[in-house]
């Protein structure tokens, strides 16, 4: 898909080494996406810093924006896997409510679709969320760009505290920040692989990413640095075995958090170890702590149970797009 940049625009790569290029980059994407996002999550200031200034080995990323004389008006960012998935990139665009339907967006759009397509990317996916009661323009955006819908979640919401949901007696709680323990690396290992694996992902068409010891270290160092990372686990008393995990952000100086992975092994099933893992994260929070964010897949009824039992409420859609570019 290609056409003219609008009179008047400049669709530049972001300068990762200028602080201020940063914020203003960080910025502008936050102020875009809340203009119809009230319940928007939206990453941190904190957690871009970590990402523009230190490369990843397992993604290659770049930063676009749009400028009207000078000022910063829209933004877009691009993001490839080098390992599972490489036919694929990942993107999202947006841009000021006041420059909208100027064609900035396209034009951003053009800019990371040849970048992707240079890259030997057959596809291009994201996500576009939608609030419940405000009207926003992302979903129509992205259908008339050719996008197609392949999976759709719903965002969840919940106030601190959730209702209890105790451990059941055959199984003890292990917890831990930050990294995980040498003693539980193995079997967090093999759940965190059966989740990759387990997820529902609708229609796309994805390998599941296989973590071994030192991506699962990479990326407990990386996201150290922008978040509180907590997890919970449950342990079968008779033999050790561990039969799941909770897994919980808490952005650093944020008063919210967000959920994150919630496995349980299939041979665990059915004594309700989802909820209880993860109202013992939320009741380890500090107390300034009060909201915390999820995502369920509507299909994923049991879950989606477990998240309305707890006290979550649906407040926005989050459609998964996918763009062939071949």
């Amino acid at each position: 898909m290609t056409g003219a940049i609008p009179c008047g625009v400049d669709i530049e790569e972001l300068d990762t080494t200028d602080p201020a290029a940063r914020r203003t980059w960080f910025e502008v994407m936050e102020r875009a996406v809340r203009a119809d996002r009230p319940h928007a999550l939206v990453t941190t200031l904190g957690a871009v810093e970590v990402t523009m200034t230190s490369p990843s080995t397992y993604f290659a990323r770049t930063w676009l924006q749009a400028t009207v004389g000078g000022t910063v008006v829209g933004t877009a960012e691009l993001e490839l896997p080098l390992n599972e998935n490489t036919d694929v990139a990942w993107a999202e665009v947006d841009v000021l409510p006041t420059h909208r339907r100027e064609g900035i967006g396209r034009a951003l759009w053009q800019a990371v679709e040849q970048r992707a397509r240079a890259a030997g990317r057959t596809r291009v996916g994201g996500e576009v969320t939608v609030d419940l009661a405000v009207p926003g323009a992302g979903l129509a955006f992205a259908t008339a760009l050719g996008a197609r819908e392949k999976h759709r979640e719903d965002h969840l919401l919940a106030e601190l505290p959730v209702a209890a949901a105790p451990i059941d007696p055959d199984y003890e709680l292990v917890t831990w920040q930050g990294r995980c323990p040498d003693e539980h690396r193995p079997a967090y290992l093999a759940m965190r692989n059966q989740m990759n694996a387990d997820v529902p992902t609708g229609e796309l068409d994805l390998e599941a990413e296989v973590l071994d010891d030192a991506r699962l270290a990479a990326s407990e160092e990386r996201l150290g640095r922008a978040y509180d990372v907590r997890v919970a686990a449950a342990r079968r008393r008779s033999d050790g075995t561990f039969g799941g995990y909770s897994l919980l952000f808490v952005p650093h100086g944020a008063d919210y958090g967000w959920q994150d992975d919630t496995l349980v092994m299939p041979e665990h099933r059915g004594h309700r170890l989802g909820a209880a893992l993860k109202a013992a994260n939320y009741a380890g929070l500090p107390q300034h702590i009060g909201l915390v964010h999820t995502w369920t897949a509507p299909t994923n009824t049991a879950m989606h149970h477990t998240n309305t039992a707890l006290g979550f409420h649906v407040v926005e859609h989050m459609h998964e797009m996918e763009a062939v570019i071949a």
